[in-house]
């Protein structure tokens, strides 16, 4: 019997998009097949987010979207899955026609080989860990997805591995936070050191990558300030396949507010973070996210921080205004700016760092630079990283590149993308 035809909608993190790639591979493994028509389909997979409030309006609205295409004779099923779900069990009484309303599994669920890959051939996310162990007083991931619960690095090499066989030239390493890499392993037979006690870390993971023949980079997305090991920089130094990038989440730099923000135990960590950084790596590519509006954020404060990005120089930087979320800590406190300040005040960062980086473009062109091809006559250089920092366009549009690096020169800029010529 012919099984039925999927459609896949993914929303919100790489993250999420890859608890959608494993599930839609293994699917695929059981007999699904994809329907060619996104909107025709047996069955509408919608995986959320829910993690502020502008990404579940945007759950909200394509749950919406998919009934009324099932409506009118497109889907016979509506699936909902991912955060929203998760975090909202009981609002499915507000969609009515949806016939499954699942959330995030309890535990991972390992992708059957060789794996499914939303991203294409040139590149792929491989997810070590679920969960987190940081309890920032903004967010509600650890309400969602739980307590931080590591993958067994055997796992981990296995589709590591097949993801170089089949021709994946990037493995982006992705979880909330990489660096506490090996929580939850301690108890887990062979996931020690042996006769030590020490539990395997992050960088024994990336050591154990690098073993794996071919030609790749190794991307490590996402590093809490304060979690960023010596041991760490200095496989970025010696590995063959380190990109050496760090995306270092700041949030703030105030002292005051990053102690509202519970965390304290990062401000040290914080206000050196971009100079410890680039002394040590003076090529790498720094990327953070700060977070305005937040309560005691005062004017003067906001000014500090601003003064403090101005001097740490991030070369990729994104910003947020602040909304409290329920069942946080933050949505508690007093002393929170207006959302129309807040929202100013992003505006006011964003503007700042899209000046710093038009300075920082302009030194880079006329260079040349190793460039990873990712569909046709769209490559991406060692300092872009995937979805947040732009592209570079080059001057071929050959498929048969795809998954190939090329040498590249910068003629221009266009935007936060780079035009070049391949060399």
């Amino acid at each position: 019997m012919k099984k039925e035809t999927l459609s896949l909608v993914s929303l919100g993190c790489a993250k999420n998009a890859v608890d959608l790639q494993v599930r839609a591979g293994n699917l695929l493994k059981k007999g699904y097949s994809f329907s060619t028509d996104p909107d025709r389909a047996d069955i509408v997979i919608v995986n959320t987010c829910a993690f502020i409030e502008s990404a579940r309006e945007e759950a909200e609205a394509e749950i919406l979207r998919a009934l009324e295409l099932k409506a009118r004779g497109n889907f016979k099923k509506v699936v909902v899955t991912g955060c929203y779900p998760q975090r909202y069990p009981k609002a499915k009484a507000k969609f009515p026609g949806v016939d499954s309303w699942e959330g995030v599994p309890n535990e991972w669920i390992e992708p059957k080989m060789p794996a499914l890959r939303f991203t294409g051939k040139a590149f792929a996310y491989l997810k070590i860990a679920e969960g987190c162990a940081h309890r920032c007083a903004y967010c509600a991931i650890p309400k969602i997805r739980g307590k931080y619960r590591s993958r067994p690095m055997k796992d981990i090499l296995k589709e590591a591995k097949a993801l170089v066989a089949s021709g994946c030239k990037e493995l982006n390493i992705v979880a909330q936070d990489p660096m506490l890499y090996g929580v939850g392993l301690e108890s887990a037979a062979g996931e020690t050191h042996r006769g030590t006690g020490k539990r395997t870390t992050l960088t024994d993971l990336l050591r154990a990558i690098d073993k794996i023949p071919g030609e790749f980079w190794v991307r490590v997305l996402y590093s809490y300030p304060s979690e960023i090991t010596e041991d760490f920089l200095v496989w970025m130094i010696t590995s063959p396949h380190a990109v050496r990038y760090i995306d270092v989440p700041l949030q703030h730099t105030v002292p005051e507010v990053l102690a509202n923000m519970n965390r304290k135990g990062a401000i040290d960590a914080t206000l050196s973070a971009a100079e410890t950084l680039r002394e040590i790596l003076p090529d790498v590519t720094l990327r953070t996210t700060i977070l305005v509006g937040f309560p005691g954020e005062t004017e003067k404060r906001f000014q500090i921080l601003l003064a403090d990005l101005k001097r740490m120089q991030f070369d990729h930087l994104g910003a947020f205004a602040y909304s409290p979320e329920e069942g946080t800590t933050g949505a508690k406190m007093k002393g929170r700016p207006a959302h129309a300040v807040a929202l100013k005040r992003e505006k006011i960062v964003m503007d700042q760092a899209k000046a710093l980086w038009q300075v920082k473009a302009k030194r880079m062109l006329g260079k040349t630079y190793t460039a990873l091809v990712i569909a046709p006559g769209v490559a991406r250089l060692e300092s872009q990283a995937p979805d947040v920092d732009g592209v570079t366009y080059i001057d071929a549009d050959d498929p048969a590149l795809v998954g190939s690096f090329v040498n590249v020169t910068l003629v221009k800029r266009q935007g936060f993308d780079f035009l070049a010529e391949i060399v």
